[in-house]
This record gives structure tokens, sequence and C-alpha cells, in this order.
């Protein structure tokens, strides 16, 4: 074998991207044959071997393809080793090292075949050299991979793995070979025109391979490969090559590479192999979470591979961390999308297919490359010139261009959602000026919009100059992150026409309630603003709750109660943050007592208290579960007026009770009552849509339905609550 003897040769690559190596090959100038199972073969000479090790981006190695013969048996194996011409390819000092790999074969002891293939090469290179071997020159590593009995044997000319770029830090243990890493990129719609961004970046490996492939670094550059040590090599040929590839080198890329991490000590890492990778001025690395992500530049791609946990306790942390992905990527409308992952159910969690996807492996580890394509960049204007015989007076007339059309990869708005923005603003206006009037008159919050338009499902009230709008589940045929455009788009649409600040729309979604669960903390952004109504202040958090602590559909009961409670002694249970237990010591009550289990809402109810200028002696506030605080007090008339607001269930960590308005309100009521002086008062409330009060087994009270009185007129659904006004007599 010399320098110019035509070879054949087989790049080798992770499955999945083989059709990315066959093409970079092409780019090389040769003519390729994808032969599966991560093999690419071409054609040409030692020279070619060199340029495709220092050039190949996605290969894991180089490999010269010496023959193929049966490996049915041993004797089979060792007859057909021993055939093949191995001094055309080793010298007589040259090291032979034998590697082995066996698939469906009948031969399974890889120790066994190698050391049939080691004794086979000892052989025949004895007879050719008549010599002894000493195996002290360069190397030459002999692979034999047996599959369905038939062997192939190789000789490797790259050495270490082509992954080792020569800017890694061997001694940490890197989540993505640099050929897969490089793939990704050149699996995208990346370009060198074009903003790169990776938010899971971990020690930069992506981007690293981006740069290197903006500035056409060659990926060999860093490193030498074994075939360099082959007597028959140009080592001059090999140093020209090098100082090509170095001439061909692009001093500047137009956009900055950026990488993002919540891990410091993997930023750390990632810097030090951008520098000594040379790339470190082309790319920013900076501590951000995902849920944090944003650009102002257009264009741009996002290529990442997020860290993957398979244990099955991680599987909803995996689902609810896809799920999350929509809301953050639509910020980026121009961008598109493409990430690595192992979990399976990553479209499912998003809600959305993917444009392409591909299966590929990282390591033994099989996983998909999902590819979610953004709009393309604009192509530059093409103006016609101006000709020369044209005056000064003259002019072109230009045809206008069509607007372009942008679709978003997550999100967007199509005219159907413009045209119900308009209905919205319509709406509003009106509802609006029909409530002109009812600031004047102490009524701040209240109610504007309730679906009133069947297709725009929203709640919509307003605290002074806050919106609070309320987005209920329900079917819908757009994408999660085309819906909250949607949404976002609603309530952009509803601060315009009130002409509300920005900054003071908050929107929540309300779930459906299944079982004996309850609305959870929505937000930590603890956005409080104190509000009037009735005259009185109240303290609402208009951000982390679906509830804000003053429920307007009670306003008129909440009034009702203030004008019944001079001189009562008030009892408020599942008293919330106290509005009633607020309204009724305003109105004169002797003495309020509010019991709630919750500690929160307790302190809430007393702060209520304090901005009112409430003195809290001879007000109550307890903290216990109502159908055990009960039963705990002795009987007797304790008090004279109460308010029982009762959740439709309602459980605690507290308690392993669960209250259910259905099964216990006979016995809430009656006990209630047991504390009540004889001509007491209970008005008892709530808003579970199929109650039915047991007025059979609540005989012998005066029970009477006020809801059409207790229901604000700005409340469209008039059944938002019920209510009972019950007394002994």
């Amino acid at each position: 074998m010399n320098e110019s003897s035509p070879l054949n040769f087989l790049a080798t690559t992770a499955f999945g991207i083989e059709a990315v190596t066959a093409r970079e090959l092409q780019q090389l100038g040769y003519q390729t044959e994808i032969l599966g199972s991560g093999r690419v073969r071409f054609q040409g000479t030692l020279t070619d071997a060199m340029r495709a090790n220092l050039w190949l981006r996605t290969a894991d190695r180089v490999l010269i393809e010496v023959a193929q013969i049966p490996a049915g048996d041993f004797d089979a194996l060792f007859e057909g080793v021993k055939e093949i011409a191995w001094e055309n390819y080793i010298d007589v000092e040259g090291a032979f090292p034998v590697k082995g790999r066996s698939y469906q074969s009948q031969l399974t002891s890889v120790p066994a075949i190698q050391r049939s293939t080691k004794r086979a090469v000892v052989e025949r290179l004895q007879a050719a050299h008549n010599a002894e071997l000493p195996e002290t020159g360069a190397t030459y590593t002999i692979e034999v991979a047996i599959a369905k009995d038939v062997a192939t044997l190789t000789i490797d000319t790259s050495g270490a793995g082509l992954s080792r770029r020569g800017y890694l830090d061997e001694q940490r243990f890197a989540p993505m070979k640099s050929t897969l890493a490089a793939a990704l990129v050149q699996l995208s719609h990346w370009n060198r025109e074009r903003p790169l961004l990776d938010p899971f970046c971990g020690s930069g490996i992506i981007l690293i391979e981006a740069a290197l492939i903006g500035k056409n670094i060659a990926p060999g550059l860093l490193r030498d490969f074994a075939l360099i040590d082959w007597p028959t090599v140009d080592q001059d040929a090999w140093l020209d090559m090098l100082e090509d590839a170095r001439a061909l080198q692009v001093e500047t890329l137009p956009e900055t590479i950026v990488g993002y991490d919540d891990d410091p000590s993997a930023l750390r890492l990632a810097r030090q192999q951008a520098m000594s990778a040379g790339v470190d001025q082309h790319i920013h690395f900076q501590k951000q979470s995902f849920n944090e992500l944003t650009s102002k530049r257009k264009y741009g791609c996002v290529i990442t591979s997020p860290p993957y946990d398979d244990h099955s306790r991680a599987r909803r942390m995996e689902w609810d961390k896809y799920r999350s992905f929509p809301d953050v990527l639509r910020r980026l409308p121009t961008w598109s999308f493409f990430i690595l992952t192992a979990f399976p159910e990553m479209e499912r969690a998003m809600g959305q297919e993917a444009n392409r996807r591909r299966k590929m492996y990282n390591g033994r580890v099989e996983c998909h490359y999902f590819q979610y394509h953004g709009p393309p960049p604009p192509k530059k204007d093409e103006r016609p010139a101006k000709e020369d015989s044209l005056s000064d007076e003259a002019t072109i007339e230009e045809t206008p261009k069509p607007k372009r059309t942008i679709t978003p990869a997550f999100g967007g708005l199509d005219e159907k959602a413009r045209e119900q923005a308009q209905l919205l603003k319509n709406r509003l206006v009106k509802r609006a000026r029909h409530f002109r009037r009812w600031p004047k008159r102490g009524i701040h919050c209240y109610r504007l919009y309730e679906r009133d338009i069947p297709e725009i499902p929203l709640v919509i009230d307003i605290y002074h100059d806050y919106l609070h709008i309320t987005d209920y589940d329900r079917p819908h045929d757009r994408t999660p992150a085309q819906y909250a455009d949607w949404l976002d788009n609603l309530a952009e649409a509803a601060r315009e026409s009130l002409e509300i600040p920005e900054g003071h729309v908050f929107v929540k979604h309300r779930t459906r309630q299944a079982g004996n669960t309850q609305h959870e903390k929505v937000s930590d952004d603890s956005k409080i603003v104190v509000v009037e109504e009735g005259g009185l202040k109240f303290e609402v958090n208009l951000s982390d709750y679906v509830d804000t602590g003053l429920f307007l559909d009670h306003r008129n009961l909440r009034a009702k109660f203030r004008e019944e409670a001079a001189g009562k002694r008030v009892l408020n249970l599942f008293c919330y943050t106290g509005a009633f237990s607020v309204y009724a010591a305003a109105g004169g009550a002797i003495s309020t007592t509010s019991v709630d289990l919750n500690g929160n809402y307790l302190d809430w109810a007393g702060r209520n208290f304090q901005l009112n200028g409430l003195s809290i002696a001879k007000h109550y506030f307890i903290r216990a579960d109502v159908m055990q605080y009960l039963p705990d007090q002795p009987p007797g008339a304790k008090f004279d007026l109460a308010i029982v607001d009762v959740p439709t269930f309602s459980n605690s960590k507290k308690t392993d009770d669960v209250f259910d308005v259905q099964q216990d309100h006979v016995e809430l009521i009656q006990r209630t009552l047991g504390l009540m002086s004889p001509d007491g008062v209970l008005y008892f409330s709530n808003n579970f849509r199929r109650f039915k009060l047991d007025e059979e087994a609540l005989g012998g009270l005066s029970i009477r339905e006020i809801s059409k009185h207790t229901v604000p007129e700005d409340f469209r659904n008039q059944r938002i609550h019920r209510c009972w006004r019950i007394s002994k007599v």
C-alpha cells in the first residue's frame, strides 16, 4: 500500500445520521454509498483518508475496508484472514492490535474471534516479511466485525474516535458526542447568517460545533490521526493540508451564538472548552433558566438537547417540563426549533406535532430529533436600478408587494382571532358605558364580562383600574401556544378598550375541578391591591390564586349583612378573608367570630380589619375545621346572626376529613342554628350548581331562598350562587 493506492473506505457514524456523513463526503468531492448500520462507503487514497479525517464532522472513524470473508466457524475465519495480503497494509515493524464484534453469528466469543484473527495475521506477515514482528512501529488497528456469519476486516486510520476534537475536557463526562452535536446543527435550518441559541447548553458542545461550522474550522485541526505515523503517508502533504485548512477559516461570525444553562459548573466547562476550540469570542454563555428565554433577534434557531431522566418517578416532571415549552417558545415567533430528546411523549406533552422527526441514537440511548419549522428569513429586496436614460424627474413605478405572512412554529394569530378581539372590544366598551356611574355609588369592583359572546368564554372583572381575566377549560382546535397567543391578544384588546394601564391585567386559567381537588396556587407574583367596596377597604391578590380574596357575587349579600349586624353577635363560618366580618363590624356588630382552617386566610382577614381602622377587640379569628369547631362548642345562644358561605368541598393536609356540601349541609346548618338565639338568622350560600337543599331533613325551620336578591345585576349568570335565609321560626 502506497500513497496513491486506490482503497475502499468506510466512514462509520451513529445510527440515524449516515445521510449527514454521506453529504459531508459528497461536499468533499467523493461518491458515496450508504450501507446502513452506521456505515458509509467511499473510495480514495491515503491522502483522501487524511482529508476525510481532518474534515468529517459527523463520522466516528475512517476505516480501510480490507475484505469480507465467510466466518461460519473458526477454521473459515482463520483461513480467510490468512489469505488476505496484510503485507500490503502493515509494515514489518507495525503494531496491529485486533478488535472484534459479533452480531447474529455462529461465532459469539469476541475474545476468541480476536485471538484467531491475530494469529492468522501474524502467520501471514511473518511469511511475507520473512522476519519476526516486533510491533514497535506505527499502529494499524484491525477490526473484525462479524454479522450473520460474514466478517468484515478493516484497518482504522483515525486512532482515537473523531469525536475527540482536541478541545474537549476528557476528564469530564460529556452527555453527547461532538459528532452527534455537529449532526444536529447540520440537520437544522441554521447557517452562519442566523442567530443560534441553546437554552440547555450544558458544556456547550452543540454551540461549539456550530461555531466551528460557521467559521469553517476543520474539526480535526487540533489533533493527530493514526495514519499520520504510517511510513507510506507523505508527511509534507499532511502539513500542506493543515496549512490549507487554516487558510480556509473565516475570521468572524455575523451573529453571536448564545448558550443558557442554570448550572454554573456546566457553564464554566463550556467557556473552557470554547476557549480551547478557539471560538470563545463568538459564543456568549449565561446563567439563565429556560422559562426566562427570550430574544430580540429574528429568524434564529434553537438547537438543544434538554437533560433527560428516564427514572419512572421523573416521568411526571418530564411531562410537565415539555408541557411548559410552547408557552416559552411562542415568544420567538420567527424562530425555528430543533429538539433532541429520549422522552417518547414529547409531542403529546407539547400538544403539537413536529414538522419533521428523525430517529437517532445518543450513545446507546434511542432518541428523536424533533423539528419545528418557523418562517424562513425574508429574501433581500431586489429593486430595479435606474437607467441612465431616465431624466431627473422620471420615477420608477413599483408594484406594491403583498404583506408577508408569518407563520410561527409555536403560536400565532389567525384572522378569526383578530375578529374576536374586535368583538370583545366592542362589547366591553358597551358594558363599561352601562356601569360608568357605579364608582359614584361606591362600587369599584364588579363583573364586566361573563361569557357574553359564546366563542369568547372569558370572565372579566374590574378592580378599580385593574382587570382580572379568568379563562375556563373548554374544547378547542388550537395548539397550546396558539391558544396562549389567542388569550394574550384578547387580554390586550380588553386593556386597550378600557384604557387600563399596562401591567394592570392579570389572566388566570381555571381548570375543571375533578374529585376532591381544589384550586391550587397559580403564581408567586403576590400582586396585592387595596380596593374599595361600599365605603370599606379590602386587600385582594390579583396574581396568585384563581380567586382574589373578595367574592364579587356576594356584594349585595354583604350589604344586607351589614344592615342586619347592628347590635348582633355574628358568626362567620368558612370565613375566607373575612369580608362578611368586616361588613358586620362596620355595621355595628357587638362581636364577630371568624372561623377557617387556613391560617393565611385568617391573617388576611385581620389585615382587612386593620385597613378599615376596626379594633379587633371582641372580634375573634379562630383557626379550626368548621365541622370540628361546631360540636366542640357548648350549646346555647352565643350568636344572633350567621353567614355560612360554604365551599363545594373542602379538604386539608391538617385533617383527614373532607367536607362535601351536598352530603354535610344538613348537619352543618343544624349545628350552626344550635349555637344561635331563638330569633337568630342564618344566611346559607354555596355555588354548587347541582346542589339541592334537603328541606325535609331540615323540617321545623323557616327557610326562604333569596338568591334572586343576592346575585348582583352585573352577573350574567344569575345562578352564580344560591342563598337561603334560615331561622328557627
